[in-house]
């Protein structure tokens, strides 16, 4: 079956690094879109960004220039660098994966930018 762990999150200050992974299984990674998405508390869940199986990528306008998405096909794993990050960045972040028109969720990894 499908299943996505994801891992990285913590506390970080202002202006910190971040490096979240997802590890995935159940499906053949390399041919599906990966996406991150983020919850922040009384927020909607949004979508932070897309990488497609060929590697382009698009992000939030929010996190452009910040953020970057990437894949490692070898290892099943979509990453998600994140640069200059901002207490507004703080949330839980999701992978996702939609297999045969059915989406699929990581657990999610909790985000905290504080001083």
């Amino acid at each position: 079956q499908v299943q996505l762990v994801e891992s990285g999150g913590g506390l970080v200050q202002p202006g910190g690094s971040l490096r979240l992974s997802c590890r995935a299984s159940g499906f053949i990674f390399s041919s599906y879109v990966m996406a991150w998405y983020r919850q922040a508390p009384g927020k909607p869940r949004e979508l932070v960004a897309i990488i497609n199986s060929g590697g382009r990528t698009t992000y939030v306008d929010s996190v452009k220039g910040r953020f970057t998405i990437s894949r490692e096909n070898a290892e099943n794993t979509v990453y998600l660098q994140m640069n200059s990050l901002k207490p507004e960045d703080t949330a839980v972040y999701y992978c996702t994966v939609s297999v045969q028109g059915r989406p699929y969720w990581g657990q999610g990894t909790q985000v905290t930018v504080s001083s």
